[in-house]
């Protein structure tokens, strides 16, 4: 069923196929993937947990949701759909940056990606899919660093390798100081 292929890409992102993606993830093939990160409005990150029936990171703390496009189906779209699928809501998305990792995980299965990064912002309800999702939570960019530093083992390798950027973009965008009204 072509909804199990990933998009296998070269090293600039041009697609060369596609594959089965249990297949790709044991043979560690360069795919297509994309990552969303959404805040609130103090810059909280909402995070969540992945479910343990995942096939990998079950229970593991990651970014809001991430996932791989469907072959034929534009990334941003993608993003936008697991967004809803697995959080029940959708928000204004922009592509912030992208990046290439490889990364061993549960199951001797390989993440090798080329991650879009996405990032919104939302406050309103979130309606968990239980087959996706076990918990979720908006914290503190502090707090997960301060996590990732004592327990980096409770999150996502691609979240502890993906977590420096984000926040280096964070700084740019929530850090900032407000200016001053003048009265």
């Amino acid at each position: 069923m072509e909804k199990n292929n990933v998009i296998l890409v070269d090293e600039q992102d041009q697609p060369i196929g596609t594959m089965e993606k249990m297949e790709a993830h044991r043979l560690g093939v360069l795919h297509r993937a994309f990552s969303v990160f959404i805040f609130d409005k103090n810059g909280r990150m909402l995070l969540q947990q992945r479910a343990a029936q995942k096939y990998h990171g079950g229970l593991l703390w990651s970014n809001t949701c991430c996932s791989h496009p469907y072959p034929d189906e534009a990334t941003t779209a993608a993003a936008h759909r697991r967004l809803t699928e697995e959080l029940g809501f959708d928000t204004a998305l922009t592509e912030i940056f992208s990046f290439t990792y490889k990364a061993e995980v549960e199951n001797h299965l390989i993440e090798h990606e080329f991650d879009h990064v996405f990032a919104g912002e939302y406050e309103g309800d979130v309606k968990i899919n239980p087959d996706e999702v076990a918990d979720y939570c908006y914290t503190s960019m502090n707090e997960i660093q301060a996590a990732l530093q004592s327990k980096p083992a409770k999150f996502t390798s691609w979240f502890r390798i993906v977590f420096p950027q984000i926040e280096a973009w964070w700084q740019q965008h929530y850090a900032q100081p407000k200016p001053k009204e003048i009265v």
